[in-house]
């Protein structure tokens, strides 16, 4: 998608990097790198250790509702640009495409919304499997000292 954009733009005559919503949209697509590298550093390599991964964890998740609010920002940027480029001068007439911008930007926000109440609710977290209790990174391992169910040795 990004080289897309930019081959638009360049086949258009349209500067790169020249609005808000081209700013907000590199910064996310950046942004998600860095969290996928990052993820897959430290939570798919053994390598890490479990008090790195604890460490990571919460960091981790603020990035990840970062990037989701980042992307619903440049979503709506980019919608009010086409408004403001494409129909700016019929908006105001109640236009089918600024009515159905209009509708997409509601939507995208209320979706914004339900997912921010969803991630804050500690009861719609999914409780660890018994599997999973052993091996998890929220837990000490026995070569730390302390067994996975809390108990020292």
């Amino acid at each position: 998608g990004i080289i897309a954009v930019f081959e638009s733009h360049r086949t258009k005559g349209i500067p790169d990097m020249y609005s808000l919503h081209s700013w907000c949209g590199m910064a996310t697509f950046v942004l998600y790198l860095l969290q996928w590298f990052l993820g897959c550093g430290f939570f798919l390599f053994p390598s890490a250790s479990f008090s790195l991964r604890g460490w990571y964890k919460p960091q981790h998740i603020f990035f990840g509702i970062t990037l989701f609010i980042l992307s619903i920002t440049s979503c709506l940027l980019g919608i009010t640009e086409m408004l403001l480029f494409k129909i700016s001068d019929s908006y105001s007439h109640f236009v089918p495409e600024g009515i159905l911008a209009n509708t997409l930007g509601v939507l995208l926000v209320a979706f914004g919304l339900v997912v921010g109440y969803v991630l804050t609710r500690e009861e719609w977290k999914r409780p660890p499997l018994a599997e999973e209790l052993a091996l998890s990174m929220d837990f000490k391992t026995l070569t730390e000292g302390e067994s996975p169910d809390g108990g020292s040795q």
